[in-house]
Order: C-alpha cells, then sequence, then structure tokens
C-alpha cells in the first residue's frame, strides 16, 4: 500500500514543480521502467527477494532523477526559445541532455558489471539493476518528454507570465 503513496508523492511533486502533463510523464516512465524490470526478472526466472526489490526502488530514484533533469532542460529552452515550436523546443532539450544521460548510464552500468562479478548474493541486485538502468535510461529520453508533449503541453503553461504594471526596462 505504501508504493501508491509514493506515486502519489511524486505526482504531486513534479505536478508543483512543472505542470500536471509531466508528472503525468514522469509516473508512465517509471511504470514503464518498473513493469519492463519485473517482466524481465519473471522471464530470466530470477528470484523476486529482497535485493531484487531494491534494485527496483534503486532504478524508480534512477530514472526520477533522469527524467527531472530532462524536464528542466525542456523548461529552461522553453524560455529560452520563445519562437520555436514546442516539439522543437522538447527534442532540443532532449538532445542536449542526451550527452549528460548516457554518460551516467555508462559509469552507473561499469559499476554494475564488477557488481555482477561479486557473487550469489549481489547477482539478483546486479542484473535486475543492470536491466532497469538501460530500461530507465530509455525512458527518460524517450518515454518521458513523449508522454507530456501527446498529453498536450504547450508553451503558454511553462512560460512566465507578465505581471501588470512591471516595467522590462528596469536595471
Amino acid at each position: 500500500m505504501q508504493y501508491f503513496g509514493t506515486s502519489r508523492d511524486i505526482l504531486i511533486y513534479v505536478a508543483i514543480r512543472f505542470e500536471w502533463r509531466f508528472a503525468v510523464g514522469t509516473v508512465l516512465a517509471l511504470l514503464h521502467d518498473v513493469v519492463l524490470t519485473l517482466g524481465f526478472s519473471s522471464v530470466t526466472r530470477i528470484e523476486f527477494d529482497l535485493a531484487v526489490l531494491a534494485a527496483i526502488l534503486a532504478v524508480i530514484g534512477y530514472s526520477l532523477n533522469d527524467t527531472i533533469v530532462v524536464y528542466d532542460r525542456i523548461r529552461e529552452d522553453f524560455r529560452r526559445m520563445r519562437t520555436e515550436s514546442v516539439e522543437f523546443v522538447m527534442n532540443n532539450a532532449v538532445n542536449r541532455t542526451l550527452s549528460r544521460t548516457i554518460l551516467t548510464s555508462v559509469t552507473t552500468l561499469i559499476v554494475l558489471v564488477v557488481l555482477l562479478l561479486g557473487g550469489a548474493a549481489l547477482f539478483p541486485f546486479a542484473v535486475a539493476m543492470t536491466f532497469g538502468v538501460i530500461v530507465g535510461t530509455h525512458s527518460s529520453i524517450f518515454v518521458a518528454a513523449a508522454a507530456a508533449l501527446m498529453l498536450g503541453e504547450d508553451r503558454k503553461v511553462l512560460l512566465p507570465v507578465k505581471k501588470e504594471g512591471v516595467n522590462d526596462d528596469t536595471p
């Protein structure tokens, strides 16, 4: 029952920090990661124990962090590129974070390869985490922003509203 409270909290946090379409996109990306990682564990017949549960929770945190980095860049680019189309701005933001996302994933995967050699106790965690990092990287790049775009994200919501009576020429 606690998992649903956690997903609700994530939804509320992202909705307050960004916008509800981004919150739904984040939750869809996280569900994508969890379902595929659980499916992989089931197909490969890895016993579901506390180590695999820990890997899934780590994948959720990892993917959430990557998704928020992408969303921050999207919001930043909407303010920087005011005349471009929504698709262009979102694509540009994802491309600008692509090298950071891939380098972070590769660095994590190097550590996980070492953990794969760590013996029987670490093997289920390392396998689930390795697959989860790959899937989490995929969802951060391809699923999260696309879901927000498909839900109808537009620039009016993300651009700051001009306040009446404020002079832009003040130093």
